[in-house]
């Protein structure tokens, strides 16, 4: 046997580290690649195949030792042969005689038949596969498991290294005529709804700069002057001005200024001033217009100001406006009226906009129901669907879609039979959502134990709603949404004006306001925290608050000054301790402190709670109850946090489980501390809306209850047909078992005893 040195090839990675120095091109590269590792494990093949992805093959790339003609076209499905099988195992394969593997497969004229001894090593970047290094000699049962090690340590050195190559050559490949979207686009896509509703209408692409959009405008064969510019303008602004007015009215919380962008650039005398300059030079107006926007698009889209790009949305967006304008287009009709907006993702802010031009729909390809965009696309009532970033890809703009977000599916362009169904379908929606909803005004088991429901509020506009459904009142408000869309911190007298309007509207009832959650998945981008690897585990919530103080107390003093009349509680986000807690009603007590000296109207004895969110607080609850005025227990981060499970990660969605032993455990902890401590606890997360965890959950002793009002209703009916003593039963059993699958097959087979039959 020859006398291979590849244990000096895993020393020697220098050599290796400088392949790319002494190559010319990608293939010359590879090539070299296959030469040195084929000298030093003195064999007489090497070859690298690379895995394509859009077509799931394995394509021979490289090749020492077999014919150069098969570069390039012998191709392998993943799992076809040994090199295919070796990749989609994500294995080594070492043959004394290859041939006489099950798994072998004759290629022709590449003379592959006449080495016997075969070694194949997937190529691996962590668990994305790139490929296989493949080595073969004459000689039957050649390479041994040192030489499988060798070539494995040779694969991951190379993996980063050719994965880019593969990458680069994918680029530089003639592109192949794409089909066309429509006449490979499917009649439905399946997506998971983030907000409830139905709606149907044109679809409207955004999120790119869409430059065949603009530069349509420009073919515009009426003769356009100055003065029809002039008008354009003015249109435009009293436009903008309109749509600002009407938010301010419907959603004053959030709503503020959020034209003022567009409206700055309007009267920027650099912006008009250069359009006007191009039409006096005799450019036609149209193509001013766009030859402007496309200038500072390319600015702000290319600007290293995070703030600067965030625009391009609102240039794009007047741009549009414009040119409509221009054109004297439906100069009366918002730019996204009746239409369903497909992005990848949006802003909060954006999707405001959007909101006040009266979108009728939302498609996205990123989110979760926890996102921030998604609860504020449920409070301004907006249909959203997420769907595949694929599918997504293939929507255009102007196809008719229906968007059932109730089912999860999406139509497009269908036939006159669906659209017939849906409009009907959406006429019974608004003829129901016009009855008085069937709520009792007061919640009480089947055995007559009182229930408190309570809201979750996002918006200012979500209290009316709230009120209809019969809500006792606000068990969260979430007060970040006015921070999170706006382009700076609002001041102390715009927070007092929204929490005023909350205390009014909800006099007598229950009013929790959250102080600010930011973090996590909700960012400021106004805010720079920087070099965070891990943002939910980073500086939000209570942390961000007690860091910036004086953001922390401008926001306590306009929710004291709010309460003057009205027994408020204030409650903060994710306590992780029993110092956090003291810290913050340390800031409370200073700021009433500050407010007494002012002589300022305030509440001066608000109810101090807190949110458990964090293992740490259920380990300190005791305590921790002893301190607060009342508790909630926050189970979607909670559940976050206790099984270390990242839960806007759909690949691991699964793991996020409610009936985990260790969840429950944790529930009836933090329930009984409350009552021991004799202090209210509420559930405000997701689970509160499960019926099994309902049952559970009134089982461990809770009695107060804050959902989104849309779920009261079934919230309330499910309460009033359970026996409390029967559910305490089932929640005792359920803390004994230990095993998830157990406890889910438990609460299906045992809720029928608690619930009385219709």
């Amino acid at each position: 046997m020859r006398n291979k040195d590849n244990v000096d090839l895993i020393c020697d990675i220098a050599e290796l580290a400088g392949l790319f120095e002494r190559s010319s091109s990608l293939e010359d590269f590879l090539d070299t690649a296959t030469s040195i590792i084929a000298w030093h494990m003195k064999a007489a093949v090497c070859s690298i195949y690379l895995f394509d992805e859009s077509s799931q093959e394995l394509v021979l790339r490289a090749t020492q030792g077999l014919g150069h003609q098969a570069v390039g076209h012998v191709r392998l499905q993943l799992g076809e042969g040994i090199t295919g099988l070796a990749l989609k195992e994500l294995r080594s394969i070492c043959e004394g005689r290859g041939s006489a593997n099950p798994s072998f497969k004759y290629i022709p004229d590449i003379q592959e038949e006449r080495y016997e001894a075969f070694l194949a090593v997937p190529i691996l970047r962590g668990l994305v596969r790139v490929g296989v290094l493949v080595t073969q000699d004459p000689e039957p049962n050649y390479f041994d498991e040192n030489d499988a090690k060798a070539l494995r340590a040779i694969a991951g050195q190379l993996a980063t290294t050719i994965e880019n190559a593969n990458l680069l050559m994918t680029i530089h490949e003639p592109e192949k005529e794409a089909p066309s979207p429509q006449a490979s686009l499917p009649r439905f896509m399946r997506g998971k709804a983030l907000s409830e509703g139905l709606s149907m209408g044109q679809a409207a692409v955004i999120g790119s700069i869409d430059e065949e959009a603009l530069r349509s405008f420009e073919e515009d064969p009426t003769p356009r002057t100055l003065e029809d510019f002039h008008r354009a303008l003015k249109e435009t602004e009293e436009q903008l001005v309109g749509l600002q007015k009407d938010m301010e009215e419907e959603l004053s919380d959030v709503a503020s200024l959020i034209f003022s962008a567009h409206l700055l650039i309007l009267k920027d005398a650099e912006f008009s001033g250069a359009i006007e300059r191009l039409i006096e030079q005799g450019i036609a107006p149209p193509k001013a217009v766009s030859n402007i926007i496309h200038k500072y698009l390319n600015l702000f889209g290319s600007s290293s100001n995070p703030r600067l790009q965030e625009k391009v949305l609102d240039l794009k967006d007047l741009g549009h406006r414009l040119l409509l304008n221009l054109m004297s287009h439906n100069p009366d009709m918002a730019d996204y009226e009746g239409r369903i907006i497909v992005a990848e993702e949006l802003l909060p802010s954006a999707l405001l906009k959007l909101a006040a031009q009266r979108a009728a729909g939302l498609i996205l390809s990123t989110g979760s129901e926890t996102s921030h965009v998604s609860i504020l696309a449920r409070s301004l009532r907006l249909p959203t669907l997420i769907i595949d970033q694929s599918d997504l890809a293939l929507l255009q703009d102007d196809q008719f879609l229906v968007l059932d977000a109730l089912q999860g599916t999406l139509f497009i362009n269908a036939d006159e039979e669906v659209r017939d169904s849906y409009v009907r379908l959406i006429e019974e929606q608004r003829r129901i959502a016009k009855l008085e909803p069937q709520v009792a005004p007061e919640t009480r088991s089947a055995d007559g134990v009182r229930v408190r429901l309570l809201a979750n509020i996002n918006l200012l506009s979500d209290l009316a709603h709230a009120i209809r459904l019969k809500a006792e009142g606000i068990g969260l408000y979430r007060s970040e949404f006015p921070f999170i869309v706006r382009d700076n911190f609002p001041s102390e007298e715009e927070q007092t004006r929204i929490y005023e309007k909350i205390v009014d509207r909800m006099s007598g009832r229950t009013i929790t306001l959250r102080t600010l959650d930011i973090g996590g998945d909700k960012s400021l981008s106004y805010v720079q925290i920087h070099n965070e690897a891990n943002p939910f585990l980073g500086l939000r919530a209570i942390r961000f608050s007690l860091r910036n103080r004086h953001i922390f107390s401008q926001q306590l003093r306009a929710m004291l000054r709010a309460g003057t009349a009205q027994s408020i509680r204030i409650m903060f986000p994710l306590v992780s301790s029993l110092d956090d807690f003291m810290h913050a009603k340390e800031v409370v007590h200073d700021c009433i402190r500050q407010l007494e000296r002012e002589g300022t109207p305030h509440n001066s004895r608000p109810q101090l709670g807190l949110m458990v969110e964090l293992p740490s607080a259920i380990e300190m609850i005791d305590e921790l109850a002893q301190e607060a005025d009342f508790i909630s227990i926050g189970t979607n981060d909670l559940i976050q946090y206790l099984l270390a499970v990242d839960r806007t990660n759909e690949q691991i969605s699964d793991l996020y489980v409610p009936y985990h032993p260790a969840v429950l455990r944790a529930l009836h902890r933090a329930i009984d501390a409350a009552v021991r401590a004799g202090i209210d606890v509420s559930v405000c997360g997701d689970a509160a809306t499960d019926p099994n965890m309902i049952i559970f959950l009134l089982g461990c002793g809770l009695r107060t209850f804050s959902v989104d009002a849309r779920h009261i209703p079934a919230l309330q009916k499910i309460i009033m047909k359970t026996h409390v003593e029967e559910a305490r039963k089932i929640a005792l059993q359920a803390l004994r078992l230990s095993r998830i699958a157990e406890i889910e097959d438990f609460f299906e087979t045992q809720n029928s005893a608690v619930i009385e039959s219709e």
